[in-house]
């Protein structure tokens, strides 16, 4: 798992991710986008914006239109951080740029892929999205 520390946790950011954030959508994710550095604005005004705006989050989630069985629906949620977790590793190529808030979502048509079609998924959408460094 990737640290806790890049947890996604209170609701003041789902709230920033979800207000001011942008959808890349792919074939069976969906990744919500929120780049810190240009939303200087809505930073919350107890916070330090240097170091605000230098965080990475990750937030996963997989509905119940996804299963209605939490044991697929965990079991979805444990392949994607395992993904985020080989890239921001360094496992792979190219590591994820500090400064946004990830928020991968699950269509219901995931149910028929493989860890190795999830995988590329999530690379792809994170290419789109601009966020590895180079």
């Amino acid at each position: 798992m990737y640290n806790k520390d890049n947890h996604l946790t209170k609701v003041r950011d789902f709230n920033l991710i979800l207000k001011y954030g942008y959808w890349i959508n792919s074939q069976f994710l969906s990744l919500k986008v929120l780049d810190l550095a240009k939303n200087e604005a809505y930073f919350p005004p107890k916070e330090d914006s240097d170091n605000f705006k230098k965080q990475l989050k990750l937030a996963i989630n997989v509905g119940l239109k996804v299963s209605k069985k939490a044991v697929v629906r965990n079991r979805f949620k444990r392949q994607i951080t395992e993904v985020l977790r080989e890239i921001m590793s360094g496992k792979e190529t190219g590591l994820i740029k500090n400064g946004y808030y990830l928020f991968f979502v699950a269509k219901p048509n995931i149910k028929d892929k493989i860890f190795a079609e999830i995988s590329e998924e999530v690379k792809l959408l994170l290419k789109r999205a601009k966020v590895f460094k180079e």
